[in-house]
């Protein structure tokens, strides 16, 4: 039996520009129906590797390939384009109405009529724009031009679509109901994407795959479970959000449960390390809990610190607690635990986490 040859992938790809190397990927391929999220700090090559990806930026190095076969460059890419389609930060609308802009790639590919107008009229829907279908597109909002444009790319029933940042300039809410219907389209259709988003909430929602770049390299790749509660290092647990990073010496090791040292107290952790090992702990907000006072015995939680709250910030839907246990810790909450704890700068409390919930790793040397 075969392995099923990857819809998309790149081999030795380097993009080299005034003697700096920009983008070096050995290897990368996505599977058929994948969303592949590309994430990372500005600058760290997203934008060029998805636009290597889809064949509008020449690498200096390395090739493209589509189920198995070579991307050219050039003319010679023009097949593979007409296969996929791009969607950019800004829509670049064409100055006529919603329906022809969203008929534009079928009539660059001279589809027929009656199949055009169908195509049209099932995306004009899927974006819930049917309304706007003969508004000039310069009269449109920025959500409604980037719903238009969303609808022009899937219009053309792509194998590959390609995402460059398409939620960026749009407002929360905005941002949020055009993330939505793009999930479920993608889920529907069961195109292949390549999403690049600086936002990893947004990848989150997206992606069965993160790609998390460094200075064009690739940091760590995986579902988005794994990379987000267990990433390969310090970098990647910052992006990711894992405010909480301790460095520590493993005291001893019990039944795969490590004890580590960290500023003079003792954290219990899961992981690979052995005694007097220096590690990293991680410890996402959403796996601390917080209470005025010890916790019952026999809790899973087995690491228990006594903490001082310093500051309280709102994030979204919940509250973040930087919180001061000898060692500095952050904890998600509701708006209703905070009034139930009555939480604020200087409360003393107990803060909590199973040892399940920290993540050991290495330092980089």
């Amino acid at each position: 039996m075969t392995a099923e040859v990857p819809h998309l992938e790149a081999q030795g790809l380097q993009v080299e520009r005034g003697g700096a190397l920009l983008l070096d990927i050995p290897a990368l391929a996505v599977a058929a129906g994948e969303t592949l999220a590309l994430v990372g700090p500005n600058g760290a090559g997203k934008s060029t590797l998805l636009l290597c990806l889809a064949g509008l930026w020449r690498p200096s190095a390395g090739q493209i390939l589509c189920r198995g076969e070579p991307v050219g460059h050039g003319a010679g890419s023009l097949p593979y384009r007409r296969r996929i389609a791009v969607v950019f930060q800004e829509p670049l609308l064409l100055d006529t109405s919603v329906f022809r802009n969203v008929a534009t790639g079928l009539a660059l590919r001279k589809t027929p009529h009656r199949e055009a107008e169908e195509r049209v009229l099932e995306n004009l829907e899927r974006f819930r724009i049917t309304h706007l279908r003969d508004r000039s597109a310069r009269t449109l909002s920025g959500g409604e031009a980037q719903r238009t444009s969303l609808a022009r790319a899937f219009a053309v029933n792509p194998e590959v679509l390609f995402l460059d940042e398409p939620l960026t300039a749009l407002d929360p809410p905005t941002r949020d109901a055009l993330l939505d219907d793009l999930a479920v389209s993608l889920r529907q259709t069961g195109t292949t994407a390549v999403f690049a988003t600086h936002d990893r909430l947004e990848a989150l929602r997206l992606a069965d795959r993160l790609l998390v770049l460094r200075s064009g390299r690739i940091a760590q790749i995986g579902p988005p479970t794994d990379v987000m509660n267990r990433p390969v290092d310090e970098f990647v647990a910052s992006f990711v959000g894992m405010d909480t990073v301790l460095a520590g010496r493993v005291l001893q090791v019990d039944a795969g449960t490590l004890v580590v040292e960290v500023d003079g107290r003792q954290v219990e952790a899961v992981g690979e390390a052995g005694p007097g090992d220096a590690v990293l702990l991680g410890i996402r907000p959403e796996n601390v809990t917080l209470l005025r006072a010890s916790p019952p015995e026999g809790t899973s939680a087995r690491n228990r610190f006594p903490a001082r709250v310093e500051k309280i910030t709102p994030q979204g839907p919940v509250q973040k607690v930087y919180l001061d246990c000898g060692f500095p810790l952050t904890a998600f909450v509701t708006q209703r635990s905070l009034e139930d704890l009555q939480l604020r700068p200087g409360t003393a409390v107990i803060a909590s986490c199973k040892a399940t919930g920290v993540h050991v790793f290495r330092a980089r040397r």
